[in-house]
């Protein structure tokens, strides 16, 4: 590695490690302002609020704003070398522009890398501490369902609830079907389903089986009935809030288990998966369209690289915004709504890094 190299990568994540701090710093006193009234009044611990709270806030803004500020951080420090013609230098010394690039992808795949790790395995669990704390000192947490709950429990077997009341844990016209392989068919139904948590079953009240094997039919009527369902209370719930917690193993194993029930929310999985794996894609294309942007020198200065960095990279996150949106309420395959701006934007990098002055 040349002098060279080392230069722009000690310039590159130095200045992203600096505004990144910058921003949190900000962002943690505008969150103390806003949340010291609730810390007083639940009289929440100083170590809970430091060790739960904020040191499991920083992992997920860094995150959140790492892309956007890796394209800050290279428009600024690139179009300050130009300024200073360090980048004519450099050209002039016989150092392609191919050649230059190394050095910045080499720090944009240190980053990609860390983001992906954040967002996959550190994140999850910090996530989970965090929402803990909320949940404990100022945010009620609330379950609720939707009407006319549809799961399918495994390949032969669907289940139906009109509605679920988690306070007392009781579902309301439970429906259970199965169709077997030997094409043999059963059919419960119960006025109301209410969770034992003690044993671990369900106890069924007026409930009605019908059970056919070819021309015999049989039926079952009783006012109770206790028995074990693959099932459980949180399988009525709908919060997908719940895969902000899932590490990267975990999530594809909930969205098994979801295909399998028939999830209406199984979108919402699906683009959270392909997120994760695409957005630290975004912190490499910023990357090189911000070298291309910056590395020409302006009479503008760095305020013309700035503005034309931010104005891309804004249009970069609308752009996520809406395909994710098609996605999630239109039909519009979770991947190519997740994918779509990185190869737009990445085509765009490779024109820019064309015309880029050499």
């Amino acid at each position: 590695m040349s002098i060279i190299d080392k230069y722009i990568i000690r310039k590159f994540l130095g200045t992203f490690f600096f505004a990144i701090t910058l921003i949190i710093i900000i962002v943690i006193i505008f969150d103390i302002s806003e949340r010291i009234d609730d810390f007083l009044k639940y009289n929440a611990p100083i170590n809970e609020i430091i060790f739960d709270y904020y040191l499991n806030f920083i992992p997920y803004f860094i995150n959140l704003f790492s892309p956007l500020f890796t394209f800050i951080a290279v428009i600024f420090f690139t179009a300050k070398m130009a300024t200073h013609t360090e980048i004519v230098a450099i050209l002039s010394n016989g150092i392609s522009f191919k050649r230059l690039l190394r050095p910045y992808l080499i720090s944009a795949l240190v980053l990609s890398a860390l983001s992906f790790y954040l967002s996959n395995f550190l994140i999850p669990p910090a996530n989970k501490k965090r929402l803990d704390f909320e949940y404990n000192y100022f945010r009620k947490k609330t379950k609720y369902s939707e009407r006319n709950i549809h799961i399918q429990t495994n390949p032969d077997t669907y289940s139906y609830v009109e509605s679920y009341n988690f306070d007392a844990n009781i579902g309301y016209k439970f429906v259970l079907e199965s169709i077997n392989p030997d094409m043999s068919y059963s059919k419960l139904f119960a006025n109301t389903i209410r969770w034992d948590s003690i044993n671990g079953k369900w106890q069924l009240d007026n409930y009605n089986i019908r059970r056919i094997n070819g021309m015999d039919e049989e039926v079952e009527e009783g006012i109770l009935l206790d028995t074990t369902i693959n099932l459980s209370p949180d399988d009525f719930e709908k919060d997908v809030r719940n895969m902000d917690i899932m590490n990267f193993s975990q999530l594809r194993e909930f969205i098994d288990k979801e295909k399998i029930k028939g999830s209406d929310d199984i979108v919402f999985y699906e683009v959270e998966k392909h997120r994760r794996v695409a957005n630290p894609f975004a912190t490499v294309i910023l990357t090189f369209i911000g070298v291309s942007l910056s590395s020409r020198k302006l009479r503008g200065g760095i305020g013309m690289h700035l503005g034309a960095g931010l104005v891309i990279s804004f249009a970069y996150i609308l752009f996520m915004q809406v395909t994710t949106t098609f996605a999630t309420y239109g039909n519009l395959s979770p991947f190519i709504s997740v994918w779509i701006p990185n190869l737009v934007f990445g085509l765009l990098g490779m024109y820019l890094l064309k015309t880029a002055p050499k």
